[in-house]
């Protein structure tokens, strides 16, 4: 078989996705003769017809579907290439990042200051959710980036990377008057809060627990540390928070610090796709060193 001419290719891509001949000529800027004609050149190549007729426009056939799902593919690429290698400063950048609901965000600000740069316009636009929902929609290029507690497997997730940037500890919090039991045991004293199952900090605090043999009532699970905080004061709970900026954040509040746990680390890992590596944004994250921001010395 001759070289596949790709000009034919793509005229057939078109026309699958506009659905008639005539749409795709007026896309093409070409006459809907030379579009048909480029059509044909492309069915005798491939040895069959591409397209059957529904009502007034075409639909591919079964090899038509088979072929348009290659060159869909090829196409998306392409574009995806042009999108990674023409990057502009003097654009206007739109950057769509997720962050996973587990994560502090006075943590996660200010990884996303690295984001943003004075010489550079970048609009910047962050979006919550689960860790799940967030890897399903930059799978499908809905995200930029996203912000996570737990990274991914490149071997297991193609066309992704992911990149630490740090780690904290955690600790536990309540309202005054304090447990008169020492830490963990003050645990049992009061009901307690914790992140959800569901994220990877969840997961280790309720081994950590069971390893502990701490007999705790969890009145409940949040995935929103400022939720937790605030449900935590009315009922009287102990509730968990990232070591790191505890004094910043409960300064003017009756909450103090009870116990910290060197043992369970809460992980924030950046995750994005290929086509991403060489947005400007993308690459001050991954290249900036956060160590003095996950470095308990600030609690000092």
């Amino acid at each position: 078989m001759n070289q596949l001419n790709f000009n034919h290719l793509y005229y057939f891509w078109q026309v699958c996705k506009t659905g008639s001949v005539v749409r795709a000529a007026d896309v093409l800027c070409l006459a809907p003769q030379t579009v048909t004609g480029q059509i044909k050149s492309l069915e005798e190549q491939l040895g069959g017809v591409l397209f059957r007729r529904q009502g007034r426009g075409l639909v591919p056939n079964e090899l038509g579907q088979l072929v348009f799902r290659y060159a869909d593919r090829m196409f998306m690429l392409s574009q995806e290439m042009l999108d990674i290698v023409n990057y502009r400063k003097e654009s206007h950048l739109l950057f769509d990042v997720g962050v996973a609901d587990a994560l502090s965000k006075q943590l996660v600000s200010k990884v996303l200051e690295a984001a943003v740069v004075a010489e550079e316009r970048i609009h910047l636009r962050c979006f919550e959710s689960t860790h799940e929902m967030l890897l399903e929609q930059l799978s499908q290029h809905k995200l930029d980036m996203i912000l996570s507690d737990c990274p991914i497997d490149s071997t297991q997730q193609e066309g992704l990377f992911s990149i630490k940037l740090g780690e904290c500890p955690i600790s536990f919090w309540c309202n005054t008057p304090l447990p008169t039991l020492p830490f963990p045991a003050c645990l049992e004293e009061r009901q307690l809060l914790i992140p959800g199952r569901r994220s990877m900090l969840g997961r280790k605090l309720l081994n950590w627990i069971h390893s502990q043999g701490l007999q705790v009532e969890i009145l409940g699970e949040f995935d929103d540390a400022a939720l937790m905080k605030a449900f935590g004061a009315l009922n009287n709970a102990i509730f968990v928070a990232p070591t790191l900026y505890g004094d910043e954040i409960y300064r003017d509040d009756a909450i103090k610090e009870i116990g910290r746990l060197d043992a369970v680390m809460e992980e924030y890992h950046v995750i994005f796709a290929e086509r991403m590596i060489q947005h400007p944004a993308v690459q001050r994250i991954c290249h900036r060193d956060f160590s003095t921001l996950f470095s308990t010395e600030l609690q000092a």
